[in-house]
């Protein structure tokens, strides 16, 4: 029998991506539908996903904890190539309706009514889960990082009148991301002062709407195996691996996977010419015609590197820019998109002013440029201090960008160094080093160098890491063990 689960999360892909969550959320909700589960989706109103989601027809109005008044609208998400994807969207001008960035203002500071704009999407979860839309009710109610934390713990405090409870699951996509507010503001939020405390929301005196997930779910999932082992350790835990210790019963790791629909080389119309890995000319022309576009030397010989990021510290790219005068001097070029720490953006913007002709940035973030990008490159860079899963280096493997990697969470679950032993027996998809320093960064750089210096190996392994599966019907299966479980509470 199907189960009816509800996927419940702040962004989606293809209306309103900030970061890998959106891919997942747009990815997993469609290889459950695939698997033949019963699945709907509820996100915030913002103006993207208002504009998105078609046909949406009122489906209750009500008041917020706070006594707001809003509404909760149902429509269709449409996705090329896929069945349509019913979605919930929360009709809160008032809270949602503001340009640009979903989570912060123009000046990067996060909006102060923040707890207001998340929690209501966790109460209104838990809402349907007790029967808010007549016609549909959630058996398993999926609440994705932070912005959707608060609805196992609504669920945990609503009264059960005798009815079995809807079964909770929560994923941690980030874990430093936590949704940090003020106490006082748990009187507001429609939650009783027993939600507030150690076995709580409570974290160093703030209310914690992470630990609000981590607590009250039924069962807890994070994004790569590894990753789910790194944030039971106080490296990696932030202040939350005890917690996460005493849970580790009801946690698991399932690694993220890859839209075939979305990235695929042999598909990908934003490319300039399509590849598989039967006739790879056209990633050759795709490098060609990016070099050209960016105002690099056309080489069809130099190895290009490619950054697709956030610019912070997390992601490492301090280790790029340190190294950045031994990839220019072994010949290589480098084509980064992103933006973030305004230190880092300018350090890279001065670099491309200073080689125009072996080093361009771009500011910003281009669905079609990241694709272009991936298609043209001969390495993607992804030196990460953590990362729990990265999207990036899959995005690198299924274009045959090799990964060059630290070795950690879902990097170190999805990337084989190019040592000697994995040459030998086939297993080598990239590049990846232990010590998160310059030092181990530039011992890979040189690998990949030496590597692409002997074409024969270069093409093998290109062809394993094409090769790889990253395929959602895995992962979604995954889940749906997962959502069996979360029944059985």
């Amino acid at each position: 029998m199907p189960m009816r689960i509800l996927q419940v999360t702040a962004e989606i892909f293809p209306l309103l991506k900030t970061g890998g969550l959106a891919d997942v959320a747009g990815a997993l909700p469609l290889a459950l539908l695939a698997a033949g589960q019963d699945v709907r989706a509820l996100l915030p109103g913002f103006p993207a996903i208002v504009a998105g989601v078609r046909d949406a027809q009122t489906v209750a109005e009500f008041d917020a904890p706070w006594g707001e008044r809003v509404a909760l609208r149902l429509g269709r998400i449409v996705t090329a190539g896929a069945p349509d994807l019913s979605a919930y969207w929360i009709d809160a001008p008032a809270l949602y309706d503001r340009p640009g960035n979903p989570y912060e203002d123009a000046s990067r500071s996060p909006y102060g009514d923040n707890h207001r704009r998340f929690a209501l999407l966790g109460w209104v979860a838990a809402r349907l889960a007790q029967g808010l839309d007549a016609g549909w009710q959630p058996e398993v109610v999926h609440a994705h990082d932070w912005h959707a934390a608060l609805a196992p713990a609504y669920l945990a405090f609503t009264p059960g009148n005798g009815k079995p409870r809807a079964g909770s699951v929560f994923t941690i996509h980030n874990l430093a991301y936590q949704g940090l507010f003020a106490p006082w503001h748990l009187g507001e939020l429609g939650l009783p002062p027993a939600a507030f405390g150690m076995n709580g929301l409570e974290y160093h005196g703030q209310l914690s709407f992470m630990k609000g997930g981590l607590v009250f779910a039924d069962r807890l999932t994070t994004v790569s195996p590894t990753y789910a082992r790194e944030i039971q350790t106080p490296e990696q835990g932030f202040g939350l691996d005890g917690l996460l210790r005493h849970r580790s019963g009801v946690l698991s790791g399932i690694l993220n996977a890859v839209d075939d629909q979305v990235w695929n080389p042999a598909t990908d119309a934003l490319l300039p010419e399509r590849y598989d890995l039967r006739r790879m000319d056209g990633k050759a022309h795709s490098k060609a015609a990016l070099q050209e576009a960016l105002g690099l030397a056309p080489a069809a010989d130099a190895p290009l590197f490619v950054v697709v990021s956030r610019l912070t510290e997390q992601k490492g790219l301090h280790l790029v820019l340190h190294g950045l005068d031994a990839l220019l001097s072994q010949g290589g070029q480098l084509a980064l998109l992103g933006s973030g720490d305004a230190a880092l953006e300018s350090a890279f913007r001065a670099r491309a002013a200073a080689s125009p002709r072996a080093v361009s940035v771009t500011l910003g973030y281009s669905e079609e440029l990241a694709h272009r990008l991936f298609g043209a490159g001969d390495v993607t860079l992804v030196p990460s201090r953590y990362e729990p899963c990265g999207l990036t280096q899959m995005y690198g493997l299924k274009y045959g960008s090799l990964p060059l990697v630290h070795r950690v969470g879902g990097l170190a679950d999805t990337v084989a160094d190019s040592s000697l032993e994995n040459l030998a027996d086939g297993s080598a998809t990239g590049f990846s080093f232990d010590t998160f320093s310059e030092a181990g960064y530039e011992r890979a750089l040189r690998r990949a160098f030496a590597l692409y210096g002997r074409p024969a190996d270069w093409r093998a392994v290109r062809a394993s890491a094409m090769r790889r599966p990253a395929d959602w019907a895995d992962a979604a299966a995954g889940y749906i063990e997962v959502y069996r479980q979360a029944l059985s509470h």
